[in-house]
C-alpha cells in the first residue's frame, strides 16, 4: 500500500491506496488559511506540518504498513524557514495572496514577467521581513518542499519539477534556476530546493513509522490530472473545486506559446520523467464552487450546497436568466481581473430555482470556455472531458456541462483524484503502475454523461460582454 498526504487550500489528508488504486482509509483535518486584510491569504505552516503527521500517523495505524509515500500540495503558496530550527520565520503566504501585486507589476520594467499567483515574489517579501540583509541560513520552498522537510525530520530539501515551475523561478529555455530573477529578488540558489523528478526516490520519511521511502511528488493539478489517468496527447480533466482548473496532456516539447497562448492559457509541467520535463496546458476558472457557497452562505437561496441539485432540477431551464460566474475576476480566455459577477434577465416572473440553475449553467459555460481555449492553444481536440471535484456530485450541473461543452463528460469514481495521481507517482517508482499504459488502464468513470440540448452559447458571450471590464482600472491588469 502507499500513504499520500495531500495538502490542499483547505485541509490536509493522509489516504492509504491499495495496489487496485483504491482508497482504504482516509484522515482529513481543517486547515483553513487566514486573510488578515482583504487580498491577503496568510497559513500557519507549523501548524500544517504538525496536521501532516496527525494525519499520517492515523493512516498508518488504521491500515498498517505501506511500501511508499506520495504527496500533492497546493501550489504557488511560500514558505521560508530556519534551516537549523526548522521554524517558519513568519506566516507562509497562500496561493491566492495579492500583496505583491504592485511588485509584479514593477518587475515588468525589467522585463520580468511574474504573476502574484507565482511563488516568486511572495518568497522576496518573506524574505525582505525576516532577513532584509540576506544573512541568514534560511531554506526557502514551495508546500510540497515543506511536507518533504517535515516528513524527514529535516533532512530533505526537494521540490518536484511541477512545484518548481510554477514558482516562476526557472527558465523557460532549460529548466535550471533563472540567475537573473534570483539575483534581482535577492534569493540565493542555496535556499532553494533541489529540484527532483516526478516519481523517484527522494529519501526515508523517517518522522513515520518505518520510515518509508518518498517516491512521488506532484503539484494538486498534475496530480489530479494523472490520478484520472490522462497520461495521452490530448487527455485533459476539469477540476471544479473552488475555482476551476482545466488541465491537458501534451508531450516532451514546451509549447511555443511563451507566458500565454492567444487563448489564454499557459504552459505547466505535467511530469518530470527521467528527468525529462513531460509539458501540458493550464486554463483557469477563478470561481467554480464558490458561486455555490455565495448561494448558501451569503443570499441564502439555498440550506446545502447539495441542496441546488434538486432547486435547479425544479425548474425545465433557467428562464432565459443568465449568471457570469466573475466574483473575483475572469481568467480563461479573457483574463479580465475587473470583470465582476453579473445576473441578466430576471423578470417578475424569475424565481429562486431559476437564479440557482443560471448559477449552475453559468459555471458550466465557464467550462465550456475553458475546454475551447485548450483546443485553441494546443490544436488538440478534447474528444472527452474527464471531472473531479465537489460540484460533480451536482447532476444538474454535470449534465449542463455536457450541453455547454456537446462532449461526453466522465465523472471521476473519487471526488477528489489527487490522492491517485500521487500514488500513482509513488508507485511507478516502486513497480507499481510501470508505464502510462499501467495508469490509463486504471480508469474507471463513476458516471459518463451525454451532451443533450445544447446551451446558447451565443447568448453566454452576450452575457460575458456585461460582466468584462466592469472596475476599469483592475481590468487594465496584465501578467504577460
Amino acid at each position: 500500500m502507499i500513504l499520500v498526504v495531500d495538502v490542499g487550500t483547505s485541509s490536509v489528508r493522509a489516504a492509504v491506496v491499495d495496489a487496485d488504486a483504491r482508497i482504504v482509509t482516509e484522515h482529513r483535518e481543517p486547515s483553513l488559511p487566514s486573510s488578515p486584510m482583504p487580498g491577503l491569504v496568510e497559513f500557519d505552516a507549523t501548524a500544517i506540518a504538525e496536521a501532516v503527521l496527525r494525519v499520517a500517523h492515523a493512516a498508518l495505524d488504521a491500515a498498517g504498513d505501506v511500501a511508499a509515500v506520495g504527496i500533492a500540495n497546493q501550489r504557488g503558496s511560500a514558505i521560508v524557514w530556519d534551516r537549523a530550527t526548522g521554524t517558519p520565520v513568519a506566516p507562509g503566504l497562500g496561493w491566492q495572496d495579492l500583496r505583491t501585486v504592485g511588485r509584479c507589476l514593477e518587475l515588468q520594467g525589467s522585463d520580468i514577467w511574474l504573476g502574484p499567483n507565482h511563488s516568486a515574489t511572495k518568497l522576496e517579501t518573506l524574505l525582505d521581513g525576516a532577513d532584509p540583509e540576506r544573512a541568514g541560513d534560511l531554506c526557502v520552498g514551495t508546500v510540497d518542499s515543506w511536507v518533504i522537510w517535515t516528513l524527514s525530520n529535516g533532512a530533505l530539501h526537494f521540490s518536484d519539477s511541477t512545484n518548481a515551475q510554477i514558482t516562476g523561478l526557472r527558465a523557460t529555455e532549460n529548466g535550471s534556476w533563472d540567475e537573473r530573477v534570483l539575483d534581482t529578488l535577492r534569493i540565493s540558489e542555496r535556499s532553494l530546493p533541489a529540484v527532483i523528478d516526478s516519481s523517484g526516490t527522494v529519501g526515508p520519511a523517517t518522522a513515520l513509522p518505518g520510515a518509508p521511502p518518498i517516491t512521488g511528488v506532484l503539484g494538486d493539478q498534475q496530480a489530479s490530472l494523472l490520478g484520472q489517468g490522462c497520461v495521452r496527447a490530448g487527455d485533459a480533466k476539469i477540476t471544479f473545486g473552488t475555482g476551476g482548473m482545466l488541465d491537458v496532456v501534451l508531450g516532451a516539447d514546451r509549447p511555443a506559446l511563451g507566458l500565454r497562448g492567444d487563448a489564454g492559457t499557459f504552459p505547466l509541467v505535467t511530469r518530470r520523467v527521467e528527468g525529462t520535463d513531460m509539458w501540458g496546458l493550464e486554463a483557469v476558472m477563478l470561481s467554480a464552487g464558490t458561486n455555490v457557497e455565495w448561494l448558501r452562505d451569503d443570499l441564502g437561496l439555498v440550506a446545502s450546497a447539495e441542496d441546488t441539485d434538486a432547486v435547479a432540477a425544479s425548474c425545465a431551464d433557467s428562464g432565459d436568466v443568465w449568471f457570469v460566474p466573475a466574483l473575483l475576476g475572469l481568467g480563461t480566455p479573457h483574463w479580465d481581473f475587473g470583470a465582476r459577477g453579473t445576473l441578466v434577465g430576471l423578470t417578475r416572473g424569475t424565481d429562486r430555482a431559476h437564479v440557482v440553475r443560471a448559477v449552475l449553467e453559468g459555471v458550466a459555460h465557464r467550462g465550456a470556455d475553458l475546454v475551447e481555449a485548450a483546443e485553441a492553444d494546443s490544436s488538440h481536440t478534447i474528444a472527452t472531458v474527464r471531472v473531479d471535484g465537489g460540484m460533480t456530485a451536482n447532476t444538474v450541473f454535470v449534465q449542463a456541462l455536457a450541453d455547454a461543452t456537446q462532449r461526453p463528460i466522465e465523472v471521476s469514481p473519487v471526488r477528489e483524484a489527487t490522492a491517485l495521481g500521487a500514488a500513482f507517482a509513488a508507485g511507478a517508482e516502486i513497480g507499481w503502475w510501470a508505464t502510462d499504459d499501467d495508469i490509463a488502464a486504471t480508469w474507471s468513470p463513476g458516471a459518463r454523461v451525454e451532451p443533450g440540448r445544447p446551451l446558447d452559447r451565443d447568448r453566454w458571450r452576450d452575457a460575458v460582454a456585461r460582466a468584462e471590464k466592469w472596475i476599469p482600472d483592475l481590468s487594465a491588469v496584465s501578467f504577460t
